[in-house]
């Protein structure tokens, strides 16, 4: 099965096992979806990820992190998708939440939430918001 939209799996699969209050979760692997988790991680939203080969195939374990039985994620989801791409420039990068909640961004020097893409001063192509 081709998955036209692998980032949008993952989201529903974290977001699923939240719901389903689910110790860890799988999904496929990718770079990018790595690179997403490690900044989930160091933003103390998930306990931890590793990925593993399985016949060819990459897969993440992705380990979910709960506050007093209550997820730390309260949403997760997709911006820009393969049919739409949204981008922002470094003057336009919007306060998400009132700094609640964070927009990941894909920049030129890597994947940033929107604070860091702003004191970064590079714009992008926002992936994500979390709350």
């Amino acid at each position: 099965m081709v998955l036209t939209d692998p980032i949008s799996d993952m989201i529903t699969v974290i977001r699923n096992g939240l719901v389903s209050s689910k110790k860890e979760v799988v999904s496929s692997g990718s770079k990018l979806k790595a690179e997403i988790l490690k900044v989930l991680k160091r933003e103390n939203l998930i306990e931890n990820f590793r990925t593993e080969e399985n016949e060819n195939k990459s897969q993440i374990i992705i380990s979910l992190k709960y506050l007093n039985k209550e997820p730390a994620i309260t949403n997760i989801r997709r911006i820009s998708k393969p049919g739409r791409r949204v981008y922002v420039d470094k003057s336009h990068i919007p306060q998400f939440r009132r700094g609640r909640g964070f927009s990941l961004i894909t920049t030129s020097k890597g994947l940033m939430t929107d604070k860091e893409a702003k004191k970064a001063e590079v714009g992008g192509e926002v992936i994500i918001e979390v709350w």
